[in-house]
């Protein structure tokens, strides 16, 4: 997308990416939250704003990267998994994504409680009776308040599937945001 506006400047832009395995049901859900700068840094130009994103472009983009990147990971044994998913997800994968309309401090407020935040909050879990664990969620379909009362058990399961393996990088970062970036210095100019 970025490259698309100007071939020769080949613009890089920067990304905040967040690794989430649950859903608010506390159940396998592996997504990622993302923060993608509004603009890009060229080969000769500093900065360059962005101000439209191809929403439709996104989604057969992250499919695309993510498909290919599969595939050299795990080889051809995943082609099947590769077209069915190409055949299901015909319009690309989902991507939920609004435009800016906030300002920087309050855009660090929200890419900031993802970075840390935990499976569940304290607040959603309502009894516990020493046998099970009732809590509550707001579910994203119909946005009605879902309660749900399981063995205390089955809820420490629920947790701990999402606990990464020692020295898994939940957070990375990329483009002008990735450490060593060779505009680093030209951008800290436009800061």
């Amino acid at each position: 997308m970025f490259h698309k506006q100007n071939k020769a400047e080949l613009f890089t832009p920067g990304f905040i990416l967040v690794l989430h395995t649950f859903g608010r049901d506390l159940k396998w859900n592996p997504h990622i939250h993302a923060l993608i700068s509004e603009g890009g840094a060229g080969n000769h130009t500093v900065w360059r704003p962005c101000t439209h994103f191809d929403f439709r472009f996104l989604r057969n983009s992250f499919r695309k990267v993510l498909l290919d990147q599969l595939t050299n990971k795990i080889g051809k044994s995943f082609c099947k998994v590769k077209n069915e998913m190409y055949s299901k997800h015909a319009e690309g994968f989902y991507v939920r994504a609004k435009p800016n309309h906030c300002k920087p401090d309050v855009t660090i407020k929200y890419i900031s409680r993802y970075l840390g935040r935990p499976v569940i909050a304290t607040s959603r879990i309502d009894a516990y009776d020493g046998d099970n664990v009732t809590f509550h969620y707001t579910r994203h379909e119909d946005n009605q308040t879902i309660t749900e009362c399981i063995p205390a058990l089955d809820f420490i399961k629920r947790l701990i599937v999402h606990i990464p393996e020692k020295h898994f990088k939940m957070l990375r970062y990329y483009g002008i945001y990735a450490k060593h970036h060779k505009q680093e210095s030209k951008l800290h100019k436009c800061i």
